[in-house]
């Protein structure tokens, strides 16, 4: 849920400029590397490591030849929240519990086969902190459901193709329905599921500390990202936010379509400045996600995202 490889597109070395499409898709690939599964064992950081890597506010990785070194805030890591409250905020916790059962109240049946595709449009507003400068984007994506045949991705604007997996690796969240349907739909079991990349549901959420907290906030805010899930995941998802020690209530938090609601913040190790899961006031139906970053170039800013919409399809390009 945070977006500091944006820092890729301002990167000003003394190698010649990458294109657009190329800056595209190394930020894209490097994303995938800090949120999914490896596709290609063997190669680069285990997922822990660049999970830990990601996190700290510092990801190292060389592009043309050149090493660049992307930080979080004013150029150095962000060594906010190096501690885990042992309490949960009452506040946050309310609000995701009543997410939950607003969620439960909106879910409808629904199960795509694996030969579909999941299509999203995305609204992303990012305003220049310095300049009130606002850029939109309107990305539009088709993911393939199983994984096999070629998915579409746009980020901030730019195209992205994705080829099949063909080695056997997956994503975070799982697209291929059947995984997804075997994610517990037990708040206290879907916690270490995710933490443990789908494996074991047998350790207590008791033994959870530190960095595993922050984990289970990051990989259910990705989950939460998914537009179509089994029935009960996504209740449980908000349910296990609320388990989560280190989450804290912001009021007043204005989302990309200008609504304002309450953002559900992760104050923990490993904690980003400013990034928010933002929900309704009044009815906890969730709204979207609140991001600070800043440029290599020293530019700050803030970004607003939600989805408005999306669709099972049986073709890429295919739209409701």
């Amino acid at each position: 849920m945070t977006d500091e490889l944006e820092l890729l597109r301002d990167w000003d070395a003394d190698a010649s400029p990458l294109t657009e499409p190329a800056r595209a898709q190394a930020r894209h690939r490097l994303l995938n590397t800090i949120t999914r599964t490896e596709r290609h064992p063997g190669r680069g950081p285990g997922r822990r490591r660049a999970l830990r890597l990601a996190t700290a506010g510092v990801v190292a990785v060389l592009i043309t030849g050149t090493a660049v070194l992307i930080t979080t805030e004013g150029g150095a890591p962000d060594r906010a929240g190096t501690e885990t409250p042992h309490l949960r905020n009452a506040a946050a916790v309310k609000v995701l519990e009543g997410a939950a059962v607003y969620a439960g109240r909106q879910e409808t049946p629904v199960a795509p086969r694996g030969d579909q595709f999941i299509y999203s449009k995305r609204i992303i507003k990012e305003t220049d902190r310095k300049t009130g400068e606002v850029k939109t984007f309107v990305d539009v994506n088709w993911d393939s459901v199983d994984g096999s045949k070629r998915s579409l991705t746009m980020e901030r604007g730019n195209v992205i193709w994705e080829e099949p997996m063909t080695d056997g690796g997956s994503v975070w969240p799982p697209r291929e329905w059947s995984k997804l349907a075997t994610l517990p739909t037990d708040p206290e079991k879907l916690v270490p599921a995710i933490i443990s990349a789908g494996g074991t549901t047998d350790q207590s959420i008791d033994d959870l500390s530190g960095f595993d907290w922050f984990r289970a906030y990051f990989l259910l805010g990705e989950l939460l990202k998914q537009p179509a899930l089994p029935p009960g995941l996504r209740p449980a998802a908000y349910e296990a936010l609320a388990l989560v020690h280190g989450v804290k209530a912001i009021p007043d938090v204005k989302d990309s379509a200008g609504r304002t609601g309450v953002g559900i913040a992760y104050t923990g190790e490993g904690s980003q400045k400013g990034s928010y899961l933002i929900f309704d006031e009044e009815s906890y139906e969730f709204l979207g996600f609140r991001n600070e970053g800043s440029t290599a170039s020293g530019r700050t800013y803030v970004q607003l995202s939600h989805t408005v919409e999306w669709a099972i399809v049986d073709r890429l390009r295919q739209r409701p």
